[in-house]
């Protein structure tokens, strides 16, 4: 029988890597580290508020310009504020001119002259609001960023409701506002440069709704409607304040 010389373990690991088995580790060797997850796709990151009202700002301006009709433009705005991804995101502004502008790159953290600055004031994301405002005995205000709908409930028992829309965020073409005042009253503040139309019913009291129409046919419309017992209604436009973020292009500020 021929004995075959027993090679060395050195040897035996250069064998086996020749016919392209796994090196052998070292005794004390630490193991090459891999990386537990692949990087996540930028389509599949959280899209953040700045990241929904960028794509919703520029969905109004389609639709100021006559690009989006009014179901088309109701349809992608609910969308983009539902959207949890950037992904989700893309395909709104894909079929518009304005898509080239979208950008939800990051600057890198520590480097200032990355960062955007923007030319005008910094705003804040607009808030959400319930479409319901009740006053029972009591106060109910509303101003400031807001996002306002297609429509709005105002009910004010022995109490009052202010709604200021002169810096809201319209979401709608047309905003349909229903008034119920019993012993109480509501204050309807628009911007100027918005129509303004509408009427309701005064019982021992007074609905005043001084209606305006827009110079702008894309502008949104405030529609007031409802019942004033007892009570009172006021809706007029606030003189000096405009709707800018609507007719942004138009007027040639962006």
């Amino acid at each position: 029988m021929e004995n075959s010389p027993s090679k060395d373990p050195q040897d035996q690991q250069l064998d086996d890597q020749g016919r392209g088995a796994v090196p052998m580790t070292k005794p004390g060797a630490t193991p090459p580290v891999r990386p537990a997850h692949a990087p996540v796709a930028e389509a599949e990151l959280r899209a953040s508020d700045a990241d929904r009202e960028r794509v919703a700002e520029l969905l109004r301006d389609a639709y100021a310009e006559g690009r989006l009709d009014v179901e088309e433009h109701a349809e992608r705005i609910e969308a983009a504020y539902a959207a949890k991804t950037l992904g989700d995101l893309v395909p709104l502004t894909r079929d518009l001119p304005v898509h080239r502008e979208i950008s939800f790159e990051k600057p890198p953290l520590g480097d200032p002259s990355a960062a955007p600055r923007p030319d005008g004031p910094v705003r804040l994301p607009a808030r959400n609001e319930a479409p319901t405002m009740l006053a029972v005995f009591g106060g109910s205000s509303r101003k400031g960023r807001w996002r306002v709908g297609s429509n709005l409930r105002a009910v004010a028992i022995f109490g009052g409701v202010e709604i200021d829309l002169t810096d809201a965020v319209f979401e709608s073409p047309e905003v349909v506002i229903d008034v119920v005042a019993i012993f109480g009253g509501v204050e309807i503040k628009v911007p100027e440069n918005v129509s303004l139309h509408g009427g309701g019913v005064g019982i021992f009291g007074g609905f005043d709704v001084k209606e305006q129409t827009a110079a702008d046919p894309y502008a949104p419309v405030v529609r007031v409607k409802g019942t004033a017992v007892f009570g009172g209604c006021e809706a007029k436009p606030r003189r000096g304040k405009k709707l800018k973020e609507w007719v942004r292009k138009q007027l040639g500020t962006d």
